[in-house]
C-alpha cells in the first residue's frame, strides 16, 4: 500500500472523520463504520485533505481536465481545498466549480458558484463517499445542463465497497451506467488492512470483536463474486 494511503487513513482517524460503532448510512444500512468529511473543521485538516485528493486525482485522471466539481454541501470546500492542491503540488490551475440547493436570482444569478461550465470543458466530480450513486444521479443533470460538456471521472474519500442498488458496488455501477472512470483515496479494505490488530495513538482501532462486524456487514451489503 502506498504511503500517502497509509497517512490518509491514520488523518481520517486523528480527524474523527473515519469512526466506528453503530451507524446508519444516508440509504439505511446499518453500519459498523461511518465517513463524515464535516469533521474536516480547520485550515490545516482542508490543506491534508486536498493534497491527499490531488494525489488521487493525478494518479487516475492525470491533469488534463478544466473542472473539478463538488455537490452541495459538502463537496464545495473539497472542490476547493482540491484545486489549491492540484495548483501548488502540479502547477496545473483547475478551476473549481459547485451547486446550489437553491438556485439565486439576484448578483451573481444561477445554480453554480465558483467557476462558469463552458462548452467543451472536461469535468471531474469530487465527493466525500458513495454508497448506493444517489448523488451521482442528482449532479450530472446539473452539470451537462450548462451545455455541451464532458464529465470524465468521479473521486471518493473512500470506497466503501460495498452494494450499491444492484448486485454490484456503488461505483462499479456508476462507471457502467455513466461511463465515468471513478477513484478513492483509499478503499475500507485498505483501511482495515492498515488498522487490523495494529496499535495506533497507544490503542488497537479495528480488534478481532470489530473486525468480525467488518466482515458481517459486508456479508450482506459487499460484493458478491
Amino acid at each position: 500500500m502506498e504511503e500517502y494511503k497509509k497517512e490518509f487513513i491514520e488523518f481520517m482517524v486523528d480527524c474523527q472523520v473515519l469512526r466506528f460503532g453503530d451507524f446508519v448510512t444516508k440509504s439505511g444500512r446499518k453500519t459498523p463504520f461511518f465517513v463524515n468529511t464535516g469533521y474536516y473543521r480547520t485550515g490545516a485538516q482542508l490543506r491534508k485533505l486536498g493534497q491527499y485528493y490531488a494525489e488521487a486525482v493525478k494518479n487516475t485522471f492525470g491533469l488534463d481536465f478544466d473542472v473539478l466539481f463538488g455537490p452541495a454541501y459538502k463537496g464545495i470546500p473539497l472542490s476547493v481545498a482540491a484545486t489549491i492542491a492540484i495548483s501548488e503540488k502540479y502547477g496545473k490551475d483547475i478551476k473549481y466549480c459547485s451547486n446550489r440547493k437553491e438556485i439565486k436570482d439576484h448578483g451573481d444569478k444561477g445554480i453554480l458558484l465558483g467557476s462558469p461550465i463552458n462548452d467543451g470543458d472536461k469535468i471531474v466530480i469530487i465527493e466525500d463517499v458513495t454508497t448506493a450513486g444517489t448523488s451521482i444521479e442528482e449532479t450530472l443533470p446539473i452539470i451537462k445542463s450548462q451545455g455541451n460538456v464532458t464529465p470524465i471521472g468521479l473521486v471518493v474519500s473512500v470506497d466503501r465497497m460495498e452494494r450499491g442498488k444492484g448486485e454490484k458496488s456503488a461505483l462499479s455501477e456508476i462507471e457502467e451506467k455513466y461511463g465515468l472512470k471513478t477513484t478513492s483515496i483509499v478503499t475500507m479494505a485498505e483501511v482495515v488492512e492498515h488498522l487490523y490488530n495494529r496499535e495506533y495513538n497507544g490503542k488497537v482501532i479495528i480488534d478481532d470483536s470489530l473486525k468480525s462486524a467488518i466482515d458481517d456487514y459486508y456479508s450482506i451489503y459487499g460484493v458478491k463474486e
